[in-house]
C-alpha cells in the first residue's frame, strides 16, 4: 500500500518544454518566464525554427513545444487577440491533456495579468469573479484520493486468494472427503470457511486504515461503523466468489487463473483509476456487477465526504443482493456425499 499510493498517480511534473521564439519581444519573454516559474514545466531548450522543436518531440527530448509567433507582442500592444500554439506529444494521451490544462491555466493568468496591466478591463466594463472552492479535498492531494481505492484493492486481493485457496487446498491434500464424511450441512461448512477470513479481511482492513491515516493522513469524516458494517457485507461477497471459484476448480493454478482474470476485470473497471461516469454504456451496465466499484466509491464517500447509512444506502442495497447470491451458489455449487 505504501509504495502503490505513492506510485498510482496522474499528477505530471517535470514536462519538458521547447520554446520556439518567433517575436522575441517583452511580452513573449514574459510568457515564457511564466511557463518557465510553473513547478509542473522544465524549459529544455529555446530556438526561433518550429523544425527544431518538432525534432524535440520525434526524438522524445521534449514534452511540448510552445510556439510564440512574430506577431506575439504587436497583437498585444494593440489591443488585439494574441495566438501561441502548444504542440504536445500525444502518444500518452492523458499526460498530454493534463499538460495541456497546466499550460493553458498558466497562459490564462498570464493574459489576466496583461490585461489589468494594460488597462484593456476598466471599472465601466461588466466582469464576472469566478472563486473555486475544492470540497472534501481543498489542497487536491492526490494520495488522499488514491490511498482509500488502493486499500480496497488490497484487501479484496487477500481475502479472495485466501478464501478460493481454501477448498481447492483441501482437494490436493485429500482431506476433503473426510470433511464431506462429516455431519455438518453445507451452508455450516462455507459458513465456516468464510467467518475465519471475513475477520482476517476486517483486520486487514483496519490496518490499513491506520496506515493511510498516519502515513497519508487520510480524514476520516464519517462513521467508522458504517465503513465496516458495509466492509463485512462486501468481505462476505468477496470471499463468496473466492469458494465458489474454489468449489469449481481442481488444482490452486486453476483458482489463480481465475481469480486474476476477474480481478483485473474487476479492478480495471472500477473507478480507481478513471471514473466509470466517463466509460461507455455498456461498460457502466456491466459494472453493476463490479463488487469493487461499489466499495471504492462507498469508502471514499466515508472517509472524505462524511457519507451516512443513508448516503450509501443504494450500495448497502446491491452489495446485499450480490453477496446473498454468490452465497447461495457457492453453498449450491459445493458437492458434499455422505
Amino acid at each position: 500500500m505504501v509504495i502503490l499510493v505513492y506510485a498510482a498517480t496522474f499528477e505530471i511534473k517535470s514536462i519538458k518544454v521547447h520554446f520556439v521564439d518567433q517575436d522575441k519581444s517583452t511580452e513573449s519573454v514574459g510568457i515564457i518566464q511564466k511557463i518557465s516559474a510553473s513547478p509542473f514545466f522544465l524549459p529544455v531548450s529555446m530556438s526561433d525554427n518550429i523544425d527544431k522543436g518538432n525534432q524535440l518531440l520525434l526524438d522524445n527530448k521534449a514534452d511540448m513545444v510552445c510556439v510564440i509567433p512574430d506577431d506575439f507582442g504587436k497583437k498585444i500592444n494593440s489591443g488585439q487577440q494574441a495566438d501561441i500554439q502548444l504542440l504536445l506529444n500525444a502518444i500518452n494521451a492523458s499526460a498530454s491533456q493534463i499538460s495541456y490544462s497546466y499550460c493553458a491555466a498558466v497562459i490564462r493568468s498570464y493574459s489576466s495579468s496583461i490585461a489589468a496591466t494594460k488597462a484593456y478591463l476598466t471599472t465601466t466594463n461588466p466582469s464576472i469573479d469566478i472563486q473555486t472552492r475544492h470540497w472534501y479535498n481543498p489542497e487536491l492531494n492526490y494520495k488522499i484520493y488514491m490511498a482509500p481505492g488502493i486499500l480496497v484493492i488490497l484487501v479484496t486481493i487477500i481475502g479472495w486468494l485466501l478464501a478460493g485457496m481454501n477448498i481447492v487446498k483441501e482437494k490436493e491434500q485429500g482431506t476433503i472427503e473426510q470433511l464431506n464424511v462429516t455431519p455438518i450441512k453445507k451452508y455450516q461448512f462455507v459458513l465456516g470457511k468464510l467467518i475465519p477470513f471475513l475477520l482476517i479481511g476486517l483486520f486487514d482492513l483496519a490496518f490499513g486504515l491506520t496506515i493511510a491515516w498516519v502515513l497519508f493522513r487520510v480524514p476520516i469524516e464519517g462513521s467508522l461503523i458504517v465503513l465496516f458494517s458495509f466492509a463485512a457485507i462486501y468481505l462476505l461477497a468477496v470471499l463468496a466468489i473466492g469458494l465458489l471459484i474454489s468449489t469449481i476448480s481442481y488444482t490452486q493454478q486453476q483458482v489463480l487463473f481465475f481469480s486474476f482474470f476477474f480481478v483485473i476485470v474487476f479492478v480495471m473497471m472500477s473507478g480507481l483509476f478513471t471514473s466509470a461516469e466517463n466509460m461507455p454504456v455498456w461498460g457502466q451496465r456491466l459494472n453493476i456487477i463490479n463488487p469493487l466499484s461499489y466499495f471504492i466509491r462507498v469508502v471514499r464517500m466515508i472517509l472524505l465526504k462524511g457519507s451516512g447509512f443513508a448516503d450509501i444506502l443504494p450500495e448497502i442495497t446491491a452489495i446485499s443482493i450480490f453477496a446473498v447470491v454468490m452465497n447461495a451458489l457457492a453453498i449450491w455449487r459445493y458437492r458434499k456425499t455422505v
